[in-house]
């Protein structure tokens, strides 16, 4: 029952797409923001229980508050909204048929070692004529986290992560990993509601920015 829930949520979600965008109005830069994991696949765990999926829903949802009280709102849509399994073709699919200018993947890290910390965004190894767009709004985001709120960086990487490999082709995309929740310090961070805050902040600013330099798929 809750696979057909979801299903039946995702096909109406890409049925109400499809009638906004058969309307004759000035569309603004649209955005998927794919919220890593959810449901039955919690993601990495960190200590005292707390999982991916929660945090990195919270942050979306934040940076969709931002938005909706801005002058001058992107157009802005999560591959889920609630804590919901969606299939990783799904996440890319979405993005395509709303022929998204930009796909940005939300994550936490984990690792066995508690002291690992910091900030990766990542990028999709494979080449394609969205990689170099990919790549410096990479370096923007890991930029602007370091700068703004203080947290380290680890880098712009490459990586073979389902959802930047399929969507490559037809949009700029990175996957954010926002810090350790192995780590006592960044797990309590962002734990705190006005970390969220901050960190949708600075990634909704850094959206805001650079966004008009993107390609819209077909041109």
């Amino acid at each position: 029952m809750k696979n057909l829930l979801k299903n039946v949520s995702f096909v109406f979600l890409l049925f109400k797409m499809c009638i906004i965008l058969g309307q004759e109005v000035s569309i603004q830069k649209r955005i998927i923001i794919d919220v890593g994991h959810g449901g039955k696949v919690s993601g990495a765990i960190g200590l005292n229980g707390i999982q991916e999926k929660d945090v990195v829903l919270n942050i979306a949802n934040a940076i969709l508050k931002l938005n909706k009280k801005s002058d001058t709102p992107l157009d802005i849509y999560l591959t889920r909204y609630t804590d919901t399994l969606i299939s990783l073709s799904d996440r890319s699919n979405l993005a395509k048929a709303l022929e998204a200018d930009l796909f940005l993947s939300l994550h936490c890290n984990h690792s066995d070692n508690p002291d690992a910390r910091g900030v990766e965004v990542y990028v999709a190894e494979r080449e394609s004529r969205y990689q170099h767009t990919s790549i410096w709004l990479a370096f923007q985001l890991q930029a602007k986290l370091n700068s703004e709120l203080g947290l380290e960086s680890r880098g712009v990487k490459f990586g073979n992560f389902q959802v930047l490999q399929k969507t490559t082709d037809f949009v700029p995309g990175v996957l954010l990993e926002l810090g350790f929740l192995s780590n006592g310090n960044e797990r309590d961070y962002l734990l705190k509601a006005k970390s969220v805050t901050a960190l949708a902040l600075v990634i909704w600013e850094c959206l805001i920015k650079n966004i008009d330099g993107y390609e819209r798929v077909g041109d």
